[in-house]
């Protein structure tokens, strides 16, 4: 599309900039704190919370969050940036720091390089229409699938109904509009799955068995649930657990789960209850006794110090052990390059005390966690070598690791268990929404519906605020401030596709000075349009696929919303 351009909105600069923008620096790309709106557990909503900036992750909130760094110290997410140079032939969204953090990736791009099974899931919860900031988790699973993962996207309408109080008519209306845009933005139905949450039996199966797993303390813990939450909406948070468990239910794999930060809660859920639906449970060891993670990494620094305390190293005895990391200085400890609290270094000390002439000795042990009788006794039979059997757990010496994680998940597999991988999960920035602040599907100005007509969504980019300065002199002297603007972010997070030095052009030409606000909208706007035509054409095109899909469409449920709880 063509525009008659006003030569005067290139010398007018916007006064306005996005609040609490965290500039990019530390990720040494041209993007800004942003990414897209919250994602509910795999499910992707609309509204985004307080308290975010003190980085409260709640994910049924409006959550915003001022400094992404403080989820790497204080949630143990991962910096993506580290993660990269291993993922094959990355998405945009990944080389532009978009996609910023991580919670276990490596299986899954380990996965993906190899050419092994691997899986992604997210949903979306239809409370209105989808938008810009629903079209970058539409594209993570999209980009999965294009890499050879087993893609599933569902509509999150339990969730809807039960936490949002949604009619299941408006629940239906809405959840065409998302399933549209996903065919029409690439999705491979042939290749993937789609359902909602429900129709699908197997699911509502698979939320039971974790629901047995689970206790309410629990959600009052992780989610601030009380006397007053109904139970539908705690189930529904049950169904999002087996959502994110659901790709490995035919077979264990690496699963990823593309979401905004305030979902992690749930993510970190789901790897607790898949684990507890282990049958055994693989740790290290050192002795008969158990020991916690914290002292068992202790005590495997100080085995390898074995030839400073053991009469015959080789043979090292677990009260020598103890007696010299009872005595051992500060500087000692720091060697070990473990992090030792003061009530750790006792319990272990106890420990390896009580231990008294038993060999300090490196082992794996299997612990019985869910396993049948039939299960254990199989699990014994299958480990080769030196073994030793206790009531509830076998160690064995001869194996690494690796070896017997594997050889526990063929065990569990062949006796009816579930052999979960624990689920993965990729974080993507908040969208800044166009008017600043955060983006909202209730704030129709802050955000544009993929359901837009073309030229509202033109108006909508050259009505938005930007990180210019007061006057074009001021702009061409000092800069624009990008790392601060709703319209650099469209340019980032959309509109230069996968165009890197284009991306990276704007961002120069605007914090050099060279790019004037008004100019830069007009740009912007045209490439909305041309996006927004293009993208309804295509979607009017996949209408009689979605048509011919084995979804439901209409949801034969009726009843009144539940209370908000």
């Amino acid at each position: 599309m063509t525009r008659d351009h006003d030569e005067r909105d290139s010398e007018r600069e916007d006064a306005q900039s996005t609040p609490d923008g965290d500039v990019s620096s530390d990720c040494d790309r041209p993007v800004t704190d942003g990414g897209t709106e919250r994602s509910d557990a795999g499910t992707d909503s609309t509204d985004g919370a307080a308290g975010a900036d003190d980085v409260a992750l709640d994910p049924w909130g409006s959550s915003t969050v001022a400094d992404y760094r403080k989820l790497f110290e204080e949630f143990g997410i991962e910096e993506f940036d580290e993660l990269l140079p291993e993922v094959p032939n990355p998405h945009y969204l990944m080389r532009r720091g978009v996609i910023f953090g991580h919670r276990d990736y490596d299986p899954v791009a380990e996965a993906l390089r190899e050419g092994d099974e691997a899986a992604v899931l997210s949903g979306f919860m239809p409370t209105g229409d989808p938008h810009i900031g629903h079209k970058l988790v539409f594209d993570e699973i999209i980009w999965h699938q294009e890499q050879g993962a087993d893609a599933y996207a569902l509509i999150a309408d339990l969730e809807a109904h039960a936490a949002r109080g949604m009619t299941w008519t408006e629940i239906d209306e809405h959840a065409r509009d998302y399933l549209l845009s996903l065919l029409a933005l690439g999705f491979d139905p042939g290749e993937g799955e789609l359902y909602r949450q429900s129709d699908n039996r197997e699911l509502q199966d698979l939320a039971f068995e974790l629901g047995s797993k689970a206790n309410f303390s629990e959600f009052q813990g992780i989610y601030g649930f009380d006397g007053e939450t109904h139970v539908s909406h705690m189930q529904s948070v049950v169904t999002q657990m087996a959502d994110i468990l659901y790709p490995q239910l035919e077979e264990p794999k690496p699963t990823v789960i593309p979401v905004g930060p305030d979902q992690d809660p749930h993510v970190r859920f789901a790897r607790d209850l898949a684990a507890r639906m282990r049958f055994f449970k693989v740790t290290e060891a050192y002795a008969s006794f158990e020991l916690t993670d914290a002292e068992r990494a202790l005590v495997a620094a100080v085995y390898e110090q074995r030839e400073a305390y053991a009469e015959d190293p080789d043979r090292p005895r677990c009260e020598e052990a103890g007696e010299w990391l009872a005595g051992a200085d500060v500087e000692t400890l720091d060697e070990l390059g473990v992090v030792v609290a003061d009530d750790v270094r006792e319990s272990a000390v106890a420990k390896l005390d009580n231990g008294g002439m038993e060999p300090l000795r490196p082992r794996v042990r299997f612990l019985d966690a869910n396993a049948t009788d039939e299960a254990f006794e199989a699990l014994i039979e299958a480990i080769d070598g030196e073994k030793r059997r206790y009531d509830e757990h076998v160690d064995a010496f001869d194996l690494d690791a690796g070896a017997a994680e594997e050889l526990a998940r063929e065990v569990e597999l062949d006796h009816g268990g579930y052999g979960f991988v624990p689920p993965s999960s990729i974080y993507h920035r908040f969208m800044t929404g166009l008017t600043g602040g955060k983006m909202s599907s209730s704030v129709p100005a802050s955000h544009i519906s993929l359901l837009d007509d073309p030229e509202e969504g033109y108006e909508k980019v050259k009505a938005a605020t930007t990180g210019g300065r007061e006057t074009a002199e001021k702009q061409r002297e000092l800069g624009g401030e990008a790392d601060e603007c709703p319209v650099y972010e469209l340019y980032a997070y959309l509109l230069s596709g996968d165009d890197d030095e284009f991306a990276k052009r704007v961002y120069d030409e605007c914090v050099g000075g060279e790019r004037l606000c008004g100019g830069c909208k007009e740009q912007a706007a045209e490439l909305m349009y041309e996006f927004l035509e293009d993208h309804q054409e295509k979607r009017a095109e996949v209408e009689d696929v979605l048509e011919d899909l084995d979804i439901s469409l209409e949801s034969p449920r009726r009843g009144v919303a539940p209370g908000d709880g």
